[in-house]
């Protein structure tokens, strides 16, 4: 998951309603320099939507939104390469390992990260970002968590995502500001890949600068 979540400073998040519009949501954003991708299982397409995505050039396809190790299996079988979660079940998380699927679980108190931690995981999606206290909270989880890494996620947005990356315990951050539901449905693809290019352009410790837009790795610290 490291080096996933350093590919770019934001993951999108992703509501697909249209079937129709998978392939050029994803070929938009990765023109834009967002290459990794998560797709919400919220609809009822999601699932058939990754499949397709799965297959446009510079993408990485996660699977967002995901509860039960059913969801995980359904997920993997769909052609996603991670799987993210607003919190986390022990089911889950053993179903993931069991399989070799790339997991980030989420988590919003002390007593949370301290079982996933106990788990194996040192990077862990912060939900909800915002309504649990934001920049603060997660500078105080930087002095009892210095090995933790977080993705915050929940009330985040173009305004205020440098706030997060100036952070040196957030690997990255996500939300759906990239690719709103209004620009989907009005087939929008320019506009989409500018709001990703704007969102490429924030940077933290852990990216390089986004001098161009193109998709990058960097090395896990």
């Amino acid at each position: 998951m490291h080096m996933i979540c350093r590919q770019a400073p934001v993951i999108p998040v992703l509501v697909i309603e249209d079937l129709a519009h998978a392939v050029p949501l994803a070929e938009a954003l990765v023109a834009g320099g967002l290459p990794v991708l998560e797709v919400a299982l919220r609809t009822p397409v999601a699932l058939q939507a990754m499949s397709l995505m799965a297959r446009v050039p510079g993408a990485t396809i996660g699977a967002g939104n995901v509860m039960t190790a059913k969801h995980a299996m359904e997920a993997l079988q769909a052609g996603a390469t991670f799987a993210t979660s607003p919190g986390f079940a022990h089911s889950l998380i053993d179903c993931c390992k069991e399989h070799g699927f790339p997991l980030l679980p989420g988590a919003a108190t002390a007593s949370e990260i301290m079982q996933l931690l106990d788990r194996g995981f040192d990077l862990i999606k912060f939900f909800p970002a915002a309504a649990t206290g934001g920049v603060a909270t997660l500078k105080a989880l930087g002095a009892p968590f210095p090995q933790i890494h977080f993705c915050p996620t929940g009330g985040i947005s173009q305004s205020n995502a440098h706030e997060y990356l100036e952070l040196v315990n957030v690997a990255c951050v996500s939300g759906s500001w990239p690719a709103p539901l209004e620009l989907q449905k009005a087939e929008l693809w320019g506009d989409i890949r500018q709001l990703a290019h704007q969102a490429r352009q924030l940077n933290n410790g852990h990216h390089r600068s986004a001098a161009n837009d193109e998709p990058h790795s960097a090395k896990v610290e």
